[in-house]
C-alpha cells in the first residue's frame, strides 16, 4: 500500500511536522486518501446511541482537532469521526516540541494541551462541511488551559450548547494529563457536579432543537480499579450515555530506558493496551451488558481491535496505531469486527 512508501519520509520529520503536513494534505485534496486506502470503507453497520454507525471503527479524538479533513477520514474507512477536544476559546496549546514517537514500542508521548482553533471556527467549518461527511461525527469537549478548575463546568456548557446542533454524539473529555488539574474532574464530587450541570443543560438543547444528542465520558487509564463502578454509577445517575476507555497514560513502566522516557505527556500505543483493556472489562463489568462502551488505546491489529470487543466495547477507536500502521489498520479492525 502507498501509505508504507510514504511513511518513511514522514517519520524523517519532526512528529508534529508530519501531523501537520498530513492534515494540510489531506484537507486540500481528500482524494489522496482513497488513492491511499485503494479500498473501500467496510459495510459493517452496527446501531448503538440510537445511531447507525457505518462500521465500527473510528478515529479517536486528537488527530484531527479542527474537523479538518472529515472527507479524507471517510475514504480511508473509518466509520465514525471524534474531532477535538475543543475548547470555548482558541488556544495555543503548550510550547514545542511536545510530540515525540516511540517506533520501537509502537508509542506516542504527545503534551499538546487542547491546541485548537476554538468552538466558534469549528462550528463554522462544520456548518460548510459537515454535508461531506456520511459517517458517525463526533465532538470532543473540553476547558481552557486558562479557566480555573472550579469553573471548569462553565466551559464543558459554552462547548456543549455551540457545537450540540453539528454532533451526532459529545465527549466530555475530563481525562486527559496535558491540562492543570484537568483530571480533578473524575473524583466523585467533582464528576457528580460537571455531570449535573451538563444533564441540566442537555434538557433545554432538547426542548430548544428537538434533539438530545448522545453524551460520552472519555476517562483515563490511570484511575484506580476500585474508582470505576461509581463512575459509571455518576454517568447512569445523571443519563449519560456511556463511556470511552481510555485516554493516554501517565505510566511509562512499559517504556522504560527509552530516551524519551522522561517527556512529559500521554503515553499512546501499543504500551497502553493491557491497561486500557483492564479498564474496560471494569467498566462493563459494572455497567452490565447494555451500557454503551467505547474501547480506544493501543488498538493495531484486527486482533486487538477483537480483543476489545470481547472485553466489553461496542465501538473501538484508533489513533496511534494508524500513525504506524496506516489505513489498512481501518480495514483489519473493520472485517475483524463485522
Amino acid at each position: 500500500m502507498l501509505y508504507q512508501l510514504v511513511r518513511p519520509a514522514l517519520f524523517a520529520l519532526d512528529a508534529e511536522r508530519a501531523h501537520d503536513l498530513t492534515l494540510e494534505l489531506l484537507q486540500r485534496t481528500p482524494a489522496l486518501a482513497g488513492l491511499v486506502m485503494g479500498q473501500r470503507r467496510v459495510d459493517a453497520p452496527a446501531p448503538l446511541l440510537g445511531l447507525r454507525f457505518p462500521n465500527r471503527v473510528g478515529l479517536a479524538a486528537g488527530l484531527d482537532k479542527n474537523g479538518l479533513c472529515l472527507a479524507a477520514w471517510e475514504r480511508f474507512g473509518f466509520g465514525f469521526v471524534e474531532v477535538g477536544t475543543v475548547t470555548p476559546q482558541p488556544q495555543p496549546g503548550n510550547p514545542r516540541p511536545r510530540m515525540f514517537r516511540l517506533p520501537e514500542h509502537g508509542a506516542l508521548i504527545n503534551r499538546l494541551g487542547f491546541n485548537n482553533l476554538g468552538m466558534e471556527a469549528l462550528a463554522r467549518r462544520l456548518e460548510l462541511t459537515r454535508s461531506d461527511y456520511s459517517g458517525v461525527l463526533g465532538i470532543n469537549i473540553g476547558k481552557n488551559a486558562v479557566t480555573p478548575i472550579e469553573r471548569a463546568a462553565d466551559d464543558y456548557l459554552l462547548c456543549l450548547r455551540r457545537l450540540h446542533r453539528h454532533a451526532d454524539y459529545i465527549t466530555v473529555n475530563i481525562s486527559s494529563p496535558n491540562t492543570k488539574n484537568l483530571r480533578e474532574l473524575q473524583n466523585d464530587a467533582a464528576l457528580d457536579g460537571l455531570l449535573l450541570a451538563i444533564a441540566a443543560a442537555r434538557r433545554e438543547l432538547a426542548q430548544a432543537e428537538g434533539r438530545q444528542a448522545p453524551v460520552l465520558v472519555k476517562i483515563a487509564p490511570d484511575v484506580a480499579d476500585e474508582q470505576l463502578p461509581g463512575m459509571v454509577e455518576l454517568a447512569r445517575k445523571h443519563g449519560m450515555d456511556g463511556l470511552i476507555a481510555t485516554n493516554t497514560t501517565l505510566s511509562r513502566s512499559a517504556v522504560a530506558g527509552h530516551r524519551y522516557a522522561a517527556e512529559a505527556g500521554g503515553l499512546s500505543g501499543a504500551p497502553l493496551r493491557a491497561r486500557a483493556e483492564q479498564v474496560l472489562r471494569g467498566l462493563r463489568a459494572a455497567a452490565g451488558p447494555d451500557f454503551p462502551l467505547i474501547g480506544v488505546g493501543g488498538i493495531d491489529s484486527g486482533e486487538d481491535a477483537l480483543a476489545r470487543r470481547a472485553a466489553g466495547a461496542d465501538l473501538v477507536q484508533v489513533y496511534t496505531g494508524f500513525i504506524y500502521r496506516g489505513p489498512a489498520l481501518v480495514t483489519e479492525c473493520a472485517r475483524a469486527l463485522a
